[in-house]
């Protein structure tokens, strides 16, 4: 929870709110480098998650353990697609935007939060699952809650570097 936090704090101390757009991809870049590394972190303090073979399994787990050993909160699932391939996770109170307030010109392109998503995206790829993470909503921009969009694209191949076998 506290490197998630200060990964935060260090990117709103840069002030670099000329170009939100620029902000949002610094963030989710700062998510995917610490979701990378808190993967290990995350397997090696729950010995009984073993490889899902679903997307729902994923989201169970992302949810119930993972926000809640690193966040301290459990998200809703829902709005999952026919194909069980996208759903939402919900979050009522967002640690991430307490005492948080968007500058002005920042209200409607800036997703403060969007380093939860590089974080979703970089632990997944380390465990050969590639999927597109979005915001759809936020309490920050006045919506009821804060609302994250994931999507699988794929199973990433093990690979080894060339010339290994």
């Amino acid at each position: 929870q506290r490197r998630v936090r200060e990964a935060v704090v260090s990117t709103q101390s840069t002030g670099d709110f000329e170009n939100p757009e620029e902000v949002n991809k610094q963030l989710e870049t700062m998510g995917y480098n610490i979701g990378v590394r808190l993967i290990d972190d995350f397997l090696a303090h729950t010995p009984s998650v073993t490889r899902c073979t679903t997307l729902e399994e994923v989201a169970d787990i992302l949810c119930k353990q993972g926000f809640k050993m690193f966040l301290g909160i459990v998200p809703e699932i829902k709005n999952w697609t026919a194909a069980k391939d996208e759903f939402s996770l919900v979050i009522t109170e967002n640690p991430l935007a307490e005492y948080v307030e968007l500058p002005p010109n920042c209200q409607d392109t800036l997703w403060y939060s969007n380093i939860i998503c590089g974080v979703i995206r970089g632990a997944l790829e380390m465990v050969q699952m590639d999927v597109k993470c979005s915001f759809v909503g936020d309490t920050l921009r006045g919506n009821d809650s804060t609302e994250i969009r994931i999507k699988f694209v794929k199973i990433l191949e093990d690979s080894l570097p060339a010339g290994e076998d």
